[in-house]
């Protein structure tokens, strides 16, 4: 949980009305609804400027999809944790936006008390998908360690070598811990944790958390 006091919290959907209420429900629980966005464009530019903790994100937007938006704003900030709330249960609509950064997903039909569970446990890093889709995610994750992508360019050198702290911490990323729990068990701080997972995602030329986890469990980090 946010130590700094309530988890800050965006909502995006084009839907005024389902937008509205999300929101409203959210604050009266007692997080703080930093900014709501209609659209793709409009969503990436408020974001950067408030700076949630979570982000409650619709894939269906207008002007730039929100699998985009995930993409660009948790390149931007790889602290963002992106919970998609869709009324697709569509396993490639999952999967897409898991590839494209979100920490969790849940359907619409999901109660009240589901999403701000939902919410509460995506602002700590746990991974929160509507009953069903988790074991799809997880098999995804398995099938991608045992066929990767192969690389674009034959002769491209080596990745350049990690120090033996971002490798520890990629390792923990690899085994689904949050920032908090790998600060907490390597006794660094939240901040220190962030800079090792920027240095590696630079190093290794890559966007995002998912695509840091696909990297590491490629090499078997996880089982490590």
């Amino acid at each position: 949980m946010n130590d700094q006091g309530p988890i800050k919290v965006m909502v995006v959907d084009d839907h005024p009305m389902w937008r509205d209420a999300v929101a409203r429900d959210l604050a009266e629980s007692g997080f703080d609804v930093v900014a709501t966005a209609g659209d793709g464009d409009q969503a990436v530019r408020r974001a950067k400027a408030a700076d949630p903790d979570v982000l409650v994100l619709d894939l269906n937007l207008p002007v730039k999809p929100g699998v985009q938006v995930c993409k660009e704003l948790v390149g931007h900030n790889p602290a963002l944790r992106v919970l998609v709330l869709s009324a697709s249960g569509e396993h490639a609509d999952v999967l897409e936006a898991v590839k494209s950064g979100a920490t969790g997903y849940l359907l619409k039909s999901a109660s009240t008390e589901e999403l701000l569970d939902a919410v509460r446990r995506t602002a700590v890093g746990d991974p929160v998908f509507t009953p069903g889709l988790a074991g799809l995610v997880l098999g995804e994750y398995r099938r991608l360690a045992t066929d990767p992508a192969p690389t674009t360019d034959p002769d491209q050198p080596r990745a350049p070598q990690l120090t033996e702290r971002e490798t520890e911490v990629l390792r923990l990323v690899a085994k689904g811990l949050s920032y908090k729990q790998i600060a907490e068990r390597l006794v660094i701080s939240h901040r220190t944790v962030q800079n090792h997972v920027q240095n590696t995602l630079g190093k290794l030329q890559l966007h995002n958390r998912v695509e840091l986890v696909r990297y590491a469990i490629e090499r078997g980090l996880d089982d490590a």
